[in-house]
């Protein structure tokens, strides 16, 4: 696995206890080996894929852990001839050592071999963190011996009916995968729900995405005739930047002009400035494409309020973002955005239609008349940092330990480890 991965094929070593710093729950913080495994992380063909898992696994060696990455990697995601495209990847991700295994998730053969290295490798492990529903397929029918939590974030949980064909037909027999696993995290209580519902009393606690709070917050703009507006994600029908330009018409008809920028790209971009177009808004909408964060936080800071009239999120980063950027939000309701959303600065909206969200529109901007950047942020504040997140994951590993069922496997690791001495 290379020189970063050395002995993490035997068994785990005694965990060392150090002091932690004031920003840590508790006395004292296990050190542990942690293993993650995910489906979903960037390559050098898809950059953007999976940024949060490493986001995630960042935070966890931040707190003092040593991480490790293990990638199940789609082939779609090699930019050439498997050896080849596997041998060009870097072999750290942000400080990370990782190991790639091509792993499609409709090939049973590759799911299988993945399985077999997976039993090797998580032999070192303290702890075995998976993220990703898909993830969970080389560990059908097998299970480390070490703690084993899982993180989800799939909207396929929660929006079934917007998964292609295949997935939807394929769901009800890949949800009991979900009872696998110690412990399970979702990043809000909405996507958890579904998940209780499969895993019954097994724990299933909520460790939110992490979203840092901008380093300095820009004042909001100043008042004037025209609403900016700005909207943050995939050009996708979940998203449905579709009746974000029917909202703009519908508030033009109230004599009200607002311009908005999609940031982001997606297979509706034609479609986006096709209706443009007709509706006679080309002056008023701008497709930006792809930002990094910093080009996300300046497209913030010039705006009047985030609009993302999203048929079905689960976390909606995005909104987080906005909102700790100092802007009001307008959104759609269905997902876990309305847990964290104070009402004073952002409106979830019900009825997906142009003049349900050109009233919240118009609402919200009355609401926050008077509020600074400094207030709007602070309805979140630190909650989504990433020192509070990794904090929630180390008291998920904790948890996870705990579990009565690890006893048996601990039994038999130790008798395999035996066999192996002799």
């Amino acid at each position: 696995m290379g020189a970063n991965f050395t002995n993490w094929g035997r068994a785990p070593t005694t965990l060392r206890i150090r002091n932690v710093s004031p920003g840590c729950h508790g006395d004292t913080l296990r050190l542990m080996r942690v293993l993650v495994v995910s489906t979903w992380l960037p390559t050098l063909s898809h950059p953007a894929t999976g940024l949060f898992v490493v986001k995630d696994a960042r935070a966890i060696a931040d707190l003092g852990h040593e991480v490790a990455l293990i990638h199940l990697v789609p082939p779609h995601q090699l930019s050439g001839p498997s050896a080849t495209a596997l041998g060009a990847e870097s072999p750290t991700i942000d400080g990370l050592p990782v190991n790639r295994i091509i792993m499609s998730t409709t090939n049973p053969r590759q799911i299988a071999a993945a399985t077999t290295r997976l039993a090797r490798w998580s032999l070192g492990a303290d702890v075995v963190h998976t993220m990703a529903f898909s993830t969970l397929l080389p560990f059908a029918l097998w299970r480390p011996y070490a703690p084993w939590v899982h993180t989800e974030h799939w909207s396929g949980l929660t929006a079934p009916h917007l998964l292609p064909t295949s997935w939807r037909l394929a769901l009800p027999a890949l949800k009991p995968l979900q009872t696998r696993p110690d412990v399970t995290t979702s990043v809000c209580d909405y996507l958890a729900t579904p998940i209780r519902a499969v895993r019954g009393g097994d724990p299933t606690t909520v460790v939110p995405c992490i979203v840092e709070r901008p380093d300095s917050l820009v004042p909001r703009p100043t008042a004037s005739e025209e609403i900016a507006m700005v909207s943050i994600g995939g050009l996708i029908e979940r998203k449905d930047p579709l009746i974000a330009l029917d909202t703009v018409a519908e508030l033009g008809r109230r004599g009200v002009r607002a311009t908005l920028r999609f940031v982001g790209e997606g297979p509706l971009r034609e479609a986006i400035t096709t209706r443009a177009d007709v509706l006679g808004l080309s002056d008023q909408v701008t497709v930006v494409g792809t930002l990094d964060r910093s080009g996300v936080l300046d497209e913030l800071a010039r705006a009047d309020v985030f609009f993302g009239p999203t048929r079905g999120d689960n976390f909606f980063v995005s909104c987080a973002e906005a909102v700790l950027s100092g802007r009001p939000v307008v959104v759609g309701s269905t997902g876990g955005q309305g847990e964290y959303l104070d009402s004073r600065v952002g409106i979830c909206v019900d009825e997906q239609s142009p003049t349900a969200y050109a009233d919240a529109i118009e609402r919200v901007l009355v609401q926050v008349d008077g509020m600074s950047a400094e207030d709007i942020s602070s309805t979140i504040g630190d909650a989504f940092s990433a020192v509070e997140v990794a904090a929630a994951y180390d008291q998920a590993y904790d948890l996870a330990a705990r579990q009565p069922r690890r006893g048996a496997r601990l039994r038999a690791h130790r008798r395999a480890q035996r066999t192996a001495d002799e």
